[in-house]
């Protein structure tokens, strides 16, 4: 509740907080919209592949050309993690690239704040560990919902409080893990000409459609803050806001829970297509439950809404920000040196499920693809069938003909052995 004055007291004293941005696509692009209104926070260098687009992209949320004159613009991101900064931000979404910056701005001794959760879902308990070795803070990304659940379930918890579910809502139903980047629009209700004259990427928004998005998110979730996700996958239950403790509690009890304690996604569509009444598409929640009758009839007293039994409680937030809200965590890594949620187990894994019937030889495309979409997957389960990541179903050739709906494993594919991804996953299959 602080970060401000801590913020204004460093700008009094001539101590800006100094960032690396390393990707300047969306994400990016929102964060340093806020940039200017932030006293006291800069951004020293900013690294894309292509340095005239990032110029472009501060020009396009408001930078004036005297900061944007101040600012370096690299083409690499290695070299961003080098500059003297406090803060790196990795936001490019490339698991490869992402591993890559964060080891190296560790080296640094830079804290990093990683927006690219399928880097953090692919090797977030090694890079952790990493950043610990270095006494530097590797820290989810504020705005994107891990990071917005991670608080959350802090909160619960720090109250006294059990959390039975935690998680986020979006817009599902069964038939969109098949879809691809060719009919994506048809069902955010945009032509093909409308997404590409306002610079949406097909295969970036169908990963957020396909499954893919969902799978990685809750496995972040459940890598943070110690739940679980289904072993059948997550079942997107239709569910509005008023719904959530009903729906969001154990089988046992009327619910569609395995048990207590569990990572869960609820759709914004009935399964027939209609829209659920009060959805929660584009935000967050946790299911509290009462350690004891007392507890439980404050929920009431309180007006929170719960289920019948009174002891689980609804808390959700309605809306996030992405990138507009990132400059919470730079400020809380930078000057309270907290990660606003971070990868302390492996408990969940996104992992490759093919699309359509694949022939040996065909070349996987990754999340959000013609071939393959994630699906959330214990880590215990994970392991034992040695199941390709999302984060690795990239420019991979499939071995042999495998069916649709099969979930591909890393003997499935010809992998690289050099890539870092392959070799820090490697090792926490045998850690």
């Amino acid at each position: 509740m602080n970060l401000y004055s801590k913020l204004a007291a460093q700008a009094e004293q001539g101590r800006p907080v100094h960032v690396a941005l390393i990707g300047a696509g969306k994400f990016g692009s929102m964060f340093l919209a806020q940039v200017p209104h932030i006293a006291g926070l800069q951004v020293v260098v900013i690294a894309d592949l292509d340095p005239d687009r990032a110029r472009n992209a501060c020009r396009t949320v408001g930078w004036d050309d005297t900061r944007i004159k101040a600012t370096r613009f690299v083409d690499s991101g290695t070299e961003a993690t080098q500059a003297d900064v406090d803060v790196v931000i990795e936001a490019t979404g490339v698991p490869e690239a992402g591993i890559r910056h964060a080891l190296a701005a560790f080296d640094a001794g830079r804290h990093v704040v990683m927006v690219n959760v399928e880097a953090d879902v692919l090797a977030g308990p090694i890079l952790a560990a990493r950043a610990a070795q270095a006494s530097v803070v590797y820290s989810m990304a504020y705005g994107d919902q891990p990071a917005l659940v991670s608080e959350m379930v802090d909160w619960a918890r720090a109250a006294g409080f059990q959390v039975a579910a935690a998680g986020k809502g979006t817009k599902y139903l069964p038939t969109y893990h098949s879809v691809t980047p060719d009919d994506v629009w048809s069902h955010y209700g945009l032509s093909p000409e409308e997404a590409a004259k306002a610079g949406m990427n097909p295969q970036m928004f169908n990963s957020f459609l396909d499954g893919t998005k969902s799978a990685i998110e809750m496995s972040a979730i459940a890598n943070a803050c110690g739940l679980d996700v289904p072993e059948g996958g997550l079942a997107f239950p239709p569910c509005g806001v008023d719904d959530l403790a009903r729906t969001l509690r154990p089988q046992s009890i009327g619910g569609q829970l395995d048990h207590d304690g569990m990572a869960e996604v609820v759709s914004s569509l009935e399964r027939d297509g209609r829209p659920v009444f009060r959805d929660l598409r584009w935000g967050v929640y946790v299911i509290l439950k009462a350690q004891n009758d007392y507890a439980a009839a404050c929920f009431k007293q309180y007006g929170l809404p719960t289920d019948s039994t009174g002891r689980y409680a609804a808390m959700y937030k309605p809306f996030h920000l992405i990138g507009m809200e990132l400059s919470i965590s730079v400020l809380s890594v930078a000057l309270r040196q907290e990660a606003t949620g971070q990868t302390r187990a492996w408990r969940g894994d996104a992992v490759a499920v093919t699309k359509r019937a694949l022939k040996a030889g065909e070349m996987l495309d990754g999340e959000g693809g013609y071939t393959v979409w994630g699906r959330a997957m214990p880590a215990d389960t994970s392991r034992r069938l040695q199941a390709l990541p999302i984060g690795l179903a990239h420019r991979v050739p499939v071995l042999r003909d495998i069916p649709s709906g099969t979930v591909l494993t890393m003997a499935d594919v010809a992998l690289d052995d050099a890539a870092l991804g392959v070799q820090l996953r490697r090792q926490m299959l045998v850690g």
